[in-house]
């Protein structure tokens, strides 16, 4: 994973010839949400795709009525001529507004109301909230950026006394664990702790992500 979040990564395919490479040769850039990014690079070179992944900054997602004007800023500005284009987002808030860009710019988009989805599938996670409202969801990404997407921009950092009336009502932490890591696991019961809840793991991988994404891959312009 890069440690850049924004920065634009490109891979080439190990063999042009290899039967996980996308069936176009036309060039493919992805305009990624910065929680898939570091996943769809990892995949992309693990398959041999050879798209351009270009990020937008995860934390977009307080600010989900901004993610339009950002990803059109990418999409109307393709690094290789003739390059389509993959919207490596679910709909993540915007109520509709990425559909319309798709369709507007004939990007591609990734199926879901939100990242959760291509983790552990839509069924997976209404059954979570179905179970218990009050669910917190976690991902890998989440965890590592937890300070800087959740403490500071709701300004717990200088306020923890706010906690309450932002996470109060939350009964229970489900992690959708994607790649665990030992550092990881600490930072997720560094979270737990906060949030004085028991952490529930879900191992979901990234074979739904890969999926969606060799399922756009794979469609004819």
């Amino acid at each position: 994973m890069s440690s850049s979040a924004t920065a634009p990564t490109s891979t080439t395919a190990s063999s042009p010839n290899s039967a996980s490479s996308p069936a176009s040769p036309q060039p493919v850039e992805i305009v990624a949400c910065g929680a898939l990014a570091g996943h769809i690079r990892e995949i992309a070179a693990r398959r041999g795709w050879p798209v351009i992944v270009r990020p937008l900054p995860g934390a977009l997602h307080n600010r989900p009525d901004k993610i339009k004007g950002q990803a059109e800023r990418l999409l109307r500005t393709r690094q290789a001529p003739g390059s389509r284009a993959i919207l490596a987002y679910a709909d993540c808030g915007t109520y509709g507004a990425l559909d319309d860009l798709a369709e507007e710019t004939g990007a591609r988009r990734l199926p879901g109301l939100h990242c959760y989805d291509l983790y552990a599938g839509a069924d997976a996670i209404e059954r979570f909230y179905a179970e218990e409202p009050g669910t917190y969801l976690l991902t890998d990404y989440l965890i590592k950026a937890f300070d800087r997407a959740v403490i500071q921009p709701l300004g717990l950092d200088r306020y923890p006394e706010l906690w309450a009336d932002y996470f109060g009502h939350y009964q229970r932490l489900v992690w959708l664990v994607q790649q665990p890591t030992a550092a990881l696991e600490e930072a997720a019961s560094r979270i737990a702790d906060q949030f004085n809840l028991p952490l529930t793991r879900v191992p979901t991988g990234t074979a739904g992500l890969e999926a969606a994404l060799a399922e756009l891959l794979e469609e004819t312009p």
